[in-house]
């Protein structure tokens, strides 16, 4: 019986303290991200239930959950609410389309293909002050560009003030931001373009299938990993999002380009009110981590197969 106990400590223990090694090299990793993720995260919401004003600080009280009962009842917060939703979805949306048509294009044999995948780059390595700045140039009502080119083919009559009118500031703002951010989709879809085997299509062609069918059979479902990835990420980057707003628009007209987080930013920095704009922040938090929640869910069904 000893000897069979020793057996069991020589052979099983060792392999569960083995268990454990990749804990221990986690572990600085997982210290780090507490302390510069889950600290912030943890003071946010403390911040989130007290009347924190920033010019009044010792008369901060604890008010429980009394700055999301304002919230809710709060107009500007649904149509930012609102905004936010018409943001992500139109952005994220368009710059996938477009960055996965740019991609495949650049994913053919011409050549200057080279030279294309560099230029594609730029709009994406500009900071989003200088896109700002220069869509808002653009869409200037007496010598934009935009107006200029419209009126020289006839489209429009009159020049528009496309970021002073309510009907149109949201949609221009966000036409800047899909021009910014498509080549991250672009340069991300060809890189996975490039992993799918040429032989899929070749036995395709064999076959008798059309381009329109080998993209729907062969190169989407071969990136459906990337693409994923992909629209996670740019999923969030999108929707914390705010500095191309702001320089264009400053959330006006009106409240007619205010985002949740540009409303959170607003609140916390014009008003001065730290917990109602920690309670802003917060529940922006709760709703991206419903969206990476599904990803981490989808990528472990992945795993399991």
């Amino acid at each position: 019986m000893a000897s069979i106990a020793s057996s069991y400590a020589e052979t099983v223990a060792p392999r569960q303290r083995r268990n454990f090694t990749p804990l221990w090299f986690l572990l600085p990793a997982l210290v780090v991200t507490s302390a510069v993720v889950l600290v912030p995260v943890l003071q946010t919401f403390w911040l989130s239930l007290h009347d924190y004003l920033l010019y009044a600080p010792d008369d901060a009280r604890f008010i429980g959950l009394g700055n999301f009962a304002a919230i809710f009842a709060d107009e500007v917060f649904w149509i930012s609410l609102g905004h936010s939703f018409i943001w992500i979805v139109g952005v994220v949306g368009l710059q996938f389309l477009l960055g996965l048509g740019t991609a495949l294009l650049l994913n053919q044999s011409f050549w200057w293909r080279s030279l294309a995948r560099s230029l594609v780059i730029i709009p994406w390595a500009l900071p989003s002050v200088i896109i700002g700045l220069m869509w808002t140039w653009m869409y200037d009502f007496n010598v934009g560009v935009i107006n200029d080119m419209l009126l020289r083919f006839g489209l429009i009559e009159t020049p528009i003030a496309w970021l002073a009118n309510p009907s149109t500031a949201l949609y221009a703002v966000m036409f800047a931001l899909i021009w910014q951010g498509f080549p991250f989709f672009a340069v991300t879809i060809l890189a996975g373009l490039q992993t799918v085997p040429q032989e899929l299509y070749e036995a395709a062609e064999i076959d008798g299938a059309t381009p329109r069918q080998q993209l729907f059979s062969i190169t989407l479902p071969s990136i459906a990993d990337v693409i994923a990835t992909a629209l996670l990420l740019r999923t969030i980057w999108v929707a914390n999002s705010l500095d191309v707003i702001l320089v264009m628009t400053g959330g006006g007209p009106g409240y007619d380009t205010h985002t949740l987080p540009l409303y959170a930013f607003i609140r916390a920095y014009t008003g001065m009110e730290f917990g109602y704009g920690a309670a802003l922040a917060l529940i922006l938090t709760f709703l991206l981590m419903a969206v990476v929640w599904a990803y981490v869910r989808r990528a472990s069904r992945d795993l399991s197969r």
